[in-house]
């Protein structure tokens, strides 16, 4: 019977930009050089919120694995705090594939990225721009600003169009930010207003959390604007899509369009919502499917067999 590799978990830093981000590096005890694949999250969201259950389960199967926080939110650096900037979020995974490259006990050559929700849009930008890396995973991704806005709706929309003029003229007087909530009820001004929404990032933070449901509103302006589902045509790599039949937030109609574009594309359905998919026996049936395409693409050492 096949078993499980031991697993090691270390805190780490790194340097990106002005500043550094905090992670977690997962390795399987006893392999020489394993694979990596390099774990982000969704809007505001840190690594404590499920990416550990996440790079936990792929460090057993031989994955190293590396789950980071992006500047700006949780313990990692920057400033102002609570910037989601799309443009440093990017450099920021440039820095994490940057970081795994000169660690000596992982394989470079056989680099893997991961990312969730806003981060599983980011997966298919950075695999877009790094045809070195050897696979992606791309899950419950934000693939269309549009789409997510009309989604959220023009009501809610507009009522966030006061704060974004607050925090715009802040941000020319260099004074604290005004922030935006990630997540609220049906109908309140937020990033996110689904029904799920709110019990969905309540139910993902452990006791202790670093996690703030705010950020500065001037990202409202890129966020629309940010279309990642577009570059999907330009990976060269294996990616797999992890596409929520309901979902609320990253309507799956558009993302499965963008997905099909990909030339060395797989899509994985799932009967369950957006938030579903990191608890529970969703989250069961995707992280089994993700272990079997990294193992294909990134070809882990096996563990023992008693």
């Amino acid at each position: 019977m096949t078993t499980a590799h031991p697993v090691t978990r270390h805190d780490i830093t790194f340097p990106s930009g002005d500043s550094t981000c905090a992670g977690w590096l997962y390795l399987p005890t006893g392999v020489t050089s394993p694979p990596v694949v390099i774990l982000g999250h969704g809007l505001g969201a840190t690594r404590e919120m499920r990416l550990d259950a996440f790079a936990e389960r792929f460090a057993q199967a031989g994955i190293a694995a590396v789950a980071f926080t992006y500047r700006h939110f949780g313990d990692s650096g920057g400033h102002p705090r609570q910037l989601l900037s799309i443009k440093r979020q990017l450099a920021d995974w440039d820095a994490a594939i940057d970081y795994v490259k000169a660690r000596p006990d992982i394989d470079r050559s056989r680099i893997a990225v991961w990312g969730s929700s806003f981060g599983g849009g980011h997966a298919i930008t950075v695999a877009s721009r790094h045809p070195e890396l050897r696979a992606a995973v791309s899950q419950c991704p934000f693939t269309d600003g549009l789409a997510s806005a009309l989604a959220l709706g023009p009501v809610a929309s507009l009522r966030m169009t006061p704060v974004l003029a607050r925090d715009m003229a802040a941000r020319v007087r260099g004074t604290a930010p005004a922030m935006v909530p990630i997540a609220s009820a049906p109908g309140s001004p937020a990033l996110m207003n689904a029904p799920d929404a709110l019990p969905g990032y309540q139910a993902l933070q452990p006791p202790g959390t670093t996690f703030r449901n705010e950020v500065a509103a001037r990202v409202i302006p890129t966020i629309a604007t940010y279309r990642p589902g577009r570059a999907a045509k330009k990976v060269a790599m294996p990616i797999l899509f992890c596409v929520s039949n309901t979902d609320s937030v990253t309507p799956p109609a558009q993302t499965l369009r963008y997905a099909r574009t990909a030339p060395r594309g797989e899509i994985k359905r799932y009967d369950a919502g957006h938030f579903d998919f990191y608890t529970g026996e969703t989250f069961e049936a995707l992280v089994r499917d993700q272990i079997e395409f990294l193992t294909r693409q990134l070809r882990p050492a096996p563990a023992s067999t008693p």
